[in-house]
Formats: structure tokens, sequence, C-alpha cells
């Protein structure tokens, strides 16, 4: 191994060790904090068991840390679904699945023969995949902009270079590129954790690594309300606007209910109501409280269906019918959300309802 490479492989290794303590610090108070920093360590452990130095065979003492690297591809789509699924819970069978990867990593590594290595591969190339589609797929509805940046910037650009290892792999089995391609993923190594590094910090707005703030979703008519203070002339210009805002889109969605709409977009709502898309999105996520669009949307959804499901009146209408009308595009993501919000389904709530207006009746 050349100085070269054990320089930078050297700090890439102590930066991801950094890393990694920071994140899991804040692991307390910020999911994706453990997830985090396993995948931190996990490339730790790759940074070193990738050297040319080994290249001709792997000592004894080495062999847990290949073991951790090669469980690294379930960890980075953990720590995707916890950085951007506000909604996304640890499991069992989330460990499972790492357990998996890791014996059938060994398993290969023990066979030893390339059809086997390559296998591994694939899968590791699935994983990165199945990482990199999670960071984008909901992309177009994340109110929260840091975030938004974080899955464009660092999530996609890890995601790639993991396809770049595991194929460099794939094409050159057992070290078989030489010490040229060792630097050269040395120093992406080096690369990918300065670019990790600084976009974590650069959305940190609450002294973790990985924070975006929290708040709880309120009213329109709550955001709507004029602070006690006497704010400055720019912020004071800025909270009108806002306050117009805000009419405007209470309008739509209270009078209008354009949450009803096919299909309907933040673009689409921007357009409806005159401004930026990004201006909403910070009207949404810093006034309302919102982190994604569609939980946005799915508030007014389920109010209304709730109100149609009470209603005698509506007692023999299907409630596939009520949740097409109140803008649900199918009868199974309205049942989820309508259980995770009611503790009920659809059916028990209209029973209840229907059961207890019965009941006020007869006294």
């Amino acid at each position: 191994m050349s100085l070269i490479e054990a320089a930078v492989r050297g700090g890439a290794f102590f930066l991801l060790i950094l890393v990694a303590a920071l994140l899991l610090r804040d692991a307390r108070r910020v999911p994706a904090g453990l997830f985090g920093a396993l995948f931190a360590l996990g490339v730790a452990c790759y940074v070193v068991v990738s050297a040319s130095a080994f290249a001709t065979g792997l000592p004894a003492w080495l062999f847990p840390a290949k073991l951790v690297g090669m469980g690294n591809p379930v960890v980075f789509c953990l720590f995707a679904a916890a950085v951007f699924d506000d909604d996304f819970r640890p499991s069992w069978w989330h460990a499972l699945a790492w357990l998996a990867i890791v014996a059938l990593g060994a398993s290969c590594f023990l066979i030893g023969t390339p059809l086997a290595r390559v296998g591994f591969s694939i899968v590791g190339l699935g994983c990165s995949a199945l990482g990199a589609w999670y960071a984008l797929a909901e992309r177009s509805l994340d109110l929260v902009e840091q975030r938004r940046r974080l899955r464009t910037v660092l999530m996609v650009v890890i995601a790639f270079y993991a396809a770049a290892i595991i194929a460099s792999e794939i094409v050159f089995p057992n070290g078989s590129g030489g010490d040229g391609l060792a630097l050269a993923l040395g120093t992406g190594l080096l690369a990918i954790t300065m670019v990790f590094v600084i976009v974590l910090l650069s959305v940190s707005r609450e002294g973790a690594l990985i924070s975006f703030g929290q708040s709880e979703p309120q009213p329109l008519s709550v955001a709507a309300r004029a602070p006690a203070t006497a704010p400055g002339l720019t912020e004071r210009s800025e909270r009108d606007d806002d306050t117009r805002l805000l009419a405007g889109l209470r309008r739509l969605m209270d009078h209008d209910r354009a949450y009803r709409e096919e299909g309907l977009s933040i673009g689409g709502l921007a357009v409806k109501l005159g401004t930026s898309e990004h201006s909403l999105r910070r009207l949404i996520n810093q006034r309302l409280g919102y982190r994604n669009f569609n939980v946005f949307l799915n508030g007014y959804r389920l109010d209304d269906a709730m109100t149609a499901l009470a209603d005698p009146a509506q007692e023999e209408v299907p409630i596939l019918t009520i949740a097409l009308d109140a803008g649900f595009q199918s009868l199974g993501p309205f049942n989820r959300a309508f259980k995770s919000k009611t503790g009920m389904t659809p059916s028990e709530f209209r029973r209840e309802q229907l059961g207890r207006r019965t009941r006020v009746a007869a006294e």
C-alpha cells in the first residue's frame, strides 16, 4: 500500500469514526442518529478491509470488520428510512435483514468463487438502489427544505458511490484492479466522507448532526393569529405576506375544498394561490407545522370523511365512495390513514357515531 493511499484512507477512517461518535451522541433525541452512526462505522470498516495491503488475503482479526462492512447496504436503507420517513419505527425484522445479508456475505466470502462474490455484490447493489429510491421517492412531498437538500446532495451521492464500489468489486474481484483502483476508491471514500460531514452540519439547526426541527401541525385559523410581540419592518412585511397567503390557502381548503382534486400537487396548489412553490412549502412547514404535503392534505380529507361517516343521511353511502369523494385515490391508503388518526376502522367509526346519535335521540 502506497503512502498516499495510507494517508487518504487514514484520513477517511478517522473522520468517519468522529462522525459516528457525534451521531451516536445524538441518537437519543434524533432517531436517524443511530443508523447514521452504524452506517459511518460500516464505511470505516470498509475503508480498512478494502486497502490494497489486504488484496492477497485478509487477516483473521479483520474479519469482524469485513462482516460489519457487508451489512452496510441494509444499514444505508434504514438510515434513509429514518431520515426521510417521519413514521419510521425500527423493528426486529430490520435486525434480521441485517443479519441475513451479513450471513450471505460471509458465506460468499468463505466460498470464494467469483460467482458467489458477484451474487452478493448484486444484492448489495439492490439495497443501494432501494436506499436511493427511498431518498428520492417523496422528495416532491417533503416540506422541510433542509431535508430536501439532504435527499439530493447526500443520499444520492452515497448511493451512487456505493454502487460504484460494488461494481468495481464485480469487475475487479479480489483486488485485481491494482493499486490505482485502491487509491481511487480511497480518495473517493475521503471525498464522500467530507460531503457527508459538510451536508450534515449545514442542515443542523438544533445542535445535532441530523436535525430538522419538529413541531405539531396546527389549524390555519391558529397559524393566522398575530404574534404578541411587535415585529420589525422586514419581519412585518414577510408576516403580512404570509397572512395573505394563509387566508388564500384557508379559502381554497375550507371553502373550495381543493384537497378533493385528484392528483393535487404542491406546485398546482401554489399556482392556484399565485405564489411560488418554495414560498408555499415554507408556509405549510414553518407556520402550520407540517413536514409532508400528503399529511397536510390528508388531514382535510380525513376530517371530510369523518363528517360524512357520522352523517345519518349518508349511512347507506359505501365507504369507498366517501373515501374517493374526500380525495383519496383508493381504499387501502384511506383505511390506513383513518386508523392511524382515530384508532378505528372507518366501519367501526361509523357504527360508533351513528349508534351514539341513536342513543341521544332516544333519550
